[in-house]
């Protein structure tokens, strides 16, 4: 083949609890992820090396293009596991936000686990696929599925949620990017501060069943009431100025807003997707930077 071109789409946590800190420093999370309109394009084709380029609608200067690369440790973890001595060039194009908490670096490094087992003609199962995926990171393997999706552990045990009809978002993004492990570390810290004031956080958590209740009827409204995103106290007091944007999605129209993972990009629920277009206007009025995405979506796929 002369080349593979595979799309994964970018997600959004629409419920988020994360567990107390581990021993070794990592967190149990319970998540509910929903993979929505917002996509990176990952085109392969064969070369001698391991070599990556990437371009995109969004600012990609923070994007290292060496072995820090997930999409490019992907391809080389395929290669190593399915025995291929050859290597790939991997042009991504990118729009999901870079660092902004919906998920880009591991879209793209599901995509070329996707694009190199069809450019390699090495057709891995699903299954084969998952486990890669789920040594590069915990939201990789969620790319590959897309869809609705409960995740449990890091968020890369995964069970597929049943979700019917369309859930319609506006995003609010950021140029700046932020910092996944700060994120946590301000989570540890806050926990620490009020810890008179709030029940310890579990070391089990759960996915709340209004949630799965809501996606499964399609109901946006109950969805709205069900929201949440453990991590979002500390991106506000890391950003407080993200706290006004909520503020103002969710006095212009908005069911619900939340920030989307580790942030900074925010994700407002809209009834329908009329609602959503009035509220995009509102919002890029006011001088953000918003898009309508829906959802679900499919994951990592081959584009013909």
């Amino acid at each position: 083949m002369e080349g593979v071109h595979v799309r994964a789409p970018g997600k959004i946590n629409v419920f988020l609890e994360v567990g107390d800190v581990q021993d070794d420093g990592y967190h149990e999370v319970a998540t509910a992820y929903q993979a929505v309109s917002v996509f990176e394009d990952v085109f392969a084709t064969e070369a001698e090396d391991f070599t990556i380029s990437v371009t995109g609608s969004v600012d990609v200067s923070g994007v290292p293009l060496d072995d820090r690369n997930l999409a490019l440790r992907a391809a080389r973890l395929l290669a190593k596991e399915s025995g291929h001595t050859g290597g790939v060039h991997l042009d991504v194009r990118k729009g999901v936000p870079v660092a902004g908490g919906m998920g880009g670096g591991s879209a793209d490094a599901a995509a070329a686990l996707v694009a190199c087992d069809a450019l390699w003609g090495i057709e891995a199962s699903t299954s084969q696929l998952l486990q890669l995926a789920a040594q590069l990171g915990a939201d990789v393997p969620f790319s590959l599925m897309g869809g609705t999706a409960v995740g449990t552990g890091r968020g890369d045990q995964l069970s597929a949620a049943l979700a019917r009809g369309r859930f319609d978002w506006v995003l609010v993004t950021s140029d700046e990017g932020m910092s996944t492990p700060e994120v946590y570390a301000g989570l540890d810290a806050h926990r620490a501060r009020v810890a008179t004031d709030i029940m310890p956080a579990s070391r089990a958590p759960v996915v709340a069943s209004t949630v799965l209740q809501a996606l499964r009827a399609g109901d946006p409204v109950l969805l709205a009431e069900s929201l949440r995103n453990d991590l979002q106290v500390a991106t506000l007091q890391l950003r407080p100025a993200l706290t006004d944007v909520l503020l103002l999605g969710e006095t212009s129209g908005a069911l619900a807003g939340l920030v989307s993972g580790s942030g900074p990009t925010l994700a407002f629920l809209a009834a329908d997707e009329d609602d959503a277009l009035d509220l995009r206007i509102t919002l890029s009025a006011a001088g953000f930077h918003a898009l309508n995405v829906h959802g679900p979506v499919p994951g990592a796929r081959v584009v013909n």
